[in-house]
């Protein structure tokens, strides 16, 4: 039988993984929004896009310090358990 304690609790870099995730998906729907008049030649070329692409890569530097958080976690766990 498992533990229900450890079943909910979380890793420490989860909520930066899942807002950095956040960030991502949003910037990357929103980039596909504006880009898909633009292919279609419906309207100029979005200058504002640059931003939301700048947005996708604040989500994946964001999501990026969240695992570096976990792996440390992991290891200070790993290395406390092992003396």
């Amino acid at each position: 039988m498992r533990d229900k304690t450890q079943t909910n609790s979380a890793a420490p870099g989860d909520r930066l993984i899942r807002a950095g995730a956040a960030l991502f998906f949003i910037g990357a729907v929103a980039t596909l929004v504006t880009v898909a008049p633009f292919l279609l030649g419906t309207t100029p070329f979005p200058t504002y896009m640059f931003g939301l692409s700048m947005l996708m890569g604040v989500g994946f530097l964001v999501a990026g310090a969240g695992v570096l958080q976990s792996v440390a976690a992991g290891r200070r766990q790993a290395r406390g358990a092992s003396r």
